[in-house]
């Protein structure tokens, strides 16, 4: 499963659905919606606009693309993308 890295665009804090997150990944040049509820967002803190997040298991819904995992773009990250 493939990981993207992605900014956040805005967070909605009381959607229908509970508290979401919109971003944008350049690497599929589509905008990403994401639940920052449990167990989509397993952060302790929200995201903000702006910040890097690493976004998984992503599908194609009637109303857009929604990654199935999210969290945030950690040094880590960077090292492994290098070594492969």
């Amino acid at each position: 499963m493939a990981d993207y890295e992605a900014v956040v665009e805005k967070v909605v804090k009381d959607g229908k659905h509970g508290a979401y997150a919109v971003a944008r990944c350049e690497a599929l040049s589509f905008s990403i919606t994401f639940s920052l509820s449990s167990p989509v967002w397993d952060e302790k803190d929200k995201p903000e606009e702006g910040t890097f997040v690493s976004l998984s298991d992503i599908r194609k819904k009637r109303a857009g693309w929604r990654a199935m995992s999210a969290r945030y773009v950690r040094p880590t990250d960077k090292k492994s993308a290098i070594s492969h």
